[in-house]
């Protein structure tokens, strides 16, 4: 897996970014947006992905727990891209924390949520993810073929 595994929504849009960055300033967790290394106010999806390809990096950072860190970079409006650290969940509480994190944003979006290997190819074999039929957060035993 490594500690940094590759987590996604796929087949996003922009109003999908947008549901997520309201679902980050909905006051449910601390969360920081950046351009480079600069923190700024949080803007629409559309002016994210309307600067000009040479802008600085934009990430979105949001701690779903004070030790819990999740950062969202703005690679296309057609697949959101996050990942976490896995040394920062520690315990069943951490664990909890995490799950009920990745069910919020699938929830929201109505969308699964998939984590992969570190590094490996986006959604090809996910070890773990909300799924939208069931409505949890499941281990997945095969490869899931997300819907779209």
């Amino acid at each position: 897996m490594g500690s940094l595994p590759d987590l996604c929504v796929p087949a996003t849009s922009i109003a999908d970014w947008q549901a997520l960055l309201d679902l980050a300033a909905s006051g449910r967790w601390r969360y920081e947006y950046a351009e480079g290394d600069v923190a700024i106010r949080l803007p629409r999806a559309e002016a994210v992905f309307s600067r000009p390809p040479d802008a600085e990096t934009a990430s979105l950072r949001v701690w779903p727990a004070p030790h819990i860190l999740a950062i969202f970079r703005f690679y296309a409006p057609t697949q959101i891209d996050f990942d976490v650290d896995l040394r920062e969940i520690q315990g069943q509480h951490g664990l909890d924390v995490f799950c009920a994190f990745l069910k919020a944003i699938g929830q929201r979006l109505g969308k699964p949520v998939l984590m992969d290997a570190e590094g490996g190819n986006p959604h090809s074999h996910p070890v773990l993810g909300y799924r939208v039929e069931d409505d949890q957060v499941v281990v997945v035993n095969g490869p899931l073929t997300p819907p779209g």
